[in-house]
């Protein structure tokens, strides 16, 4: 007699270990970039190449388990959800760190930052000038994505487009305007620990923008070709929350590194 229950039971897929194994050589061949090997460039291209087919691969086939063969029930996309929240989680704790390293040089700045910060010779972005801009434009894309999810609850599926492709838009102008920012910046990656923590606190949130922004993508086709459904579309849920994830790290960054990590401060040492 077969067992009949709500719940799916994956079969076997070569995707999820070439995926790995792809993901496992894009780092090595990083680590032999940085160390100047030969053709070490040309591995890191075939190694990302490969991990996106590979990717894509599977994840092509994930749809068409949850649109086409509707092994995604309610208890499946229940605990897709949480899988979604698990990973939005620890991606916060990805981000604290950072902010716990930023914090820890502004508060404490050593003698070899002549104890002030932002460091002395180092001028910081003007937070009132493009990196306002960006704020404005990535929390009106936040608006406007939820403005199409909204719409596709009432299941008016053209203003839904509407609403993300003006998000897709405006999440593509701010990582545009993001690298005009850094290639008309006065300091680098190299000048003091304000530079290091400032490049990588928010490129890590431009490739999460990046990631975001396909993600999206992904789901505005799925929109246009019928795949998504006013009571099913976990996927474009999942991008809702992965999206307003990176516009709230993005305030904290605009106000922390921008507004407050940007105003000088010198501060007095008592050497005993």
């Amino acid at each position: 007699m077969m067992l009949k229950h709500k719940f799916h039971l994956v079969t076997e897929s070569p995707w999820p270990l070439f995926s790995s194994i792809a993901a496992l050589c894009l780092p090595i061949n990083g680590v032999l970039y940085f160390h100047g090997y030969l053709k070490s460039d040309f591995l890191i291209l075939i190694s990302l190449i490969f991990l996106i087919f590979f990717m894509g691969i599977w994840w092509r086939d994930v749809i068409r388990e949850g649109t086409f063969l509707g092994d995604h029930t309610l208890i499946v996309q229940k605990g897709l959800s949480y899988g979604m929240i698990l990973f939005i989680v620890s991606e916060v704790m990805f981000f604290f760190s950072f902010f716990w390293t930023f914090f820890y040089c502004a508060w404490i700045p050593n003698v070899e930052l002549y104890g002030i910060w932002p460091p002395l010779g180092v001028m910081p972005p003007n937070p009132f000038g493009i990196p306002l801009f960006n704020t404005v434009i990535l929390l009106s894309s936040g608006a406007f994505v939820t403005w199409g999810h909204s719409s596709l609850c009432d299941g008016k599926k053209f203003e839904s487009i509407i609403g993300i492709v003006i998000c897709v838009i405006l999440a593509i102008l701010f990582t545009l305007l993001q690298l005009f920012e850094y290639a008309n910046a006065q300091f680098s990656m190299n000048d003091s620990s304000f530079g290091s923590t400032f490049y990588l606190m928010t490129g890590f949130h431009g490739f999460h923008v990046l990631v975001g922004t396909l993600f999206i993508i992904a789901c505005l086709y799925r929109l246009y070709k019928e795949h998504f459904t006013p009571k099913h579309h976990l996927g474009l849920e999942c991008a809702i929350w992965y999206w307003h994830f990176v516009d709230v790290v993005w305030i904290l960054l605009f106000i922390s590194v921008y507004i407050w990590g940007a105003t000088e401060r010198s501060f007095v040492y008592l050497y005993i």
